[in-house]
């Protein structure tokens, strides 16, 4: 991504409704789904910017490590959290032994890599025997939008695409799900009225709504994190998904 994003993203990201109820579902996830986790679980994000979800991880009660390719965001996420924040690229530049992690995080981070499958593959080698990698990604390609080209996106991911590609490295997929769901219809006409009337004007996704507009979509979201802990969602902006190497 381009600097600046990561500066917008590192002011944003502990108050944006989109950061705060992306954390809160992943955390009811990893709770929920993930229970073999200790006070010794090692745990790393994978790409983890300027470090708005170390503090989650921590919360845990685990060790947590940072991998980032960009040195100023790596270093606003070590001064922001206090761990240590490596630097390293996917699929070939980790700077970990294999068999050194009890979980993996990847949040945002796959569709912004050109070899995917080589990437999940790098990483499945990172985790331990019965160890897990947790994927957000962005859902649906007809989604596709402005907001995908400046964050220099790939590709946008379908449930089954993203299912298949882990099974083929290595990684048994324990669950998946939609998410973003309440907002999608909201989402995507915004979206495709963008690509049918260029004129109009192109919201930045990364900026802050008012005061009561954040804390209303924020609500929103987080909500879904009630149906994400027994169940699944049909269709959404994005998509979680937890593998388990075997």
């Amino acid at each position: 991504m381009e600097q600046t994003i990561y500066w917008k993203m590192n002011r944003l990201e502990h108050e944006h409704w989109w950061f705060v109820s992306r954390r809160n579902i992943i955390e009811t996830v990893l709770r929920t789904k993930v229970q073999s986790l200790g006070p010794h679980s090692q745990i790393l994000d994978a790409g983890c910017g300027t470090g708005g979800n170390l503090d989650l991880l921590s919360s845990l009660g685990c060790d947590v490590t940072g991998l980032e390719m960009e040195p100023e965001a790596a270093e606003i996420a070590r001064s922001k959290s206090g761990k240590a924040v490596y630097i390293g690229s996917l699929p070939d530049e980790i700077p970990f032994s294999d068999e050194s992690f009890d979980l993996i995080v990847l949040l945002d981070v796959l569709e912004h890599i050109e070899d995917d499958m080589g990437a999940l593959s790098s990483l499945a080698a990172k985790l331990k025997s019965g160890g897990h990698l947790l994927i957000t990604v962005p859902a649906f390609s007809f989604l596709w939008s402005s907001h995908d080209e400046s964050h220099h996106h790939k590709r946008r991911y379908r449930l089954n695409q993203l299912d298949r590609k882990m099974r083929h490295c290595n990684l048994h997929p324990k669950y998946a799900s939609y998410f973003n769901t309440w907002l999608f219809p909201m989402i995507a006409l915004v979206r495709l009225l963008h690509k049918k009337l260029r004129f109009l004007h192109k919201t930045d996704d990364l900026s802050m709504p008012s005061p009561f507009l954040n804390h209303l979509l924020m609500s929103v979201m987080s909500s879904e994190r009630h149906i994400l802990k027994h169940g699944k969602l049909p269709f959404g902006v994005s998509i979680m998904a937890i593998g388990q190497k075997l």
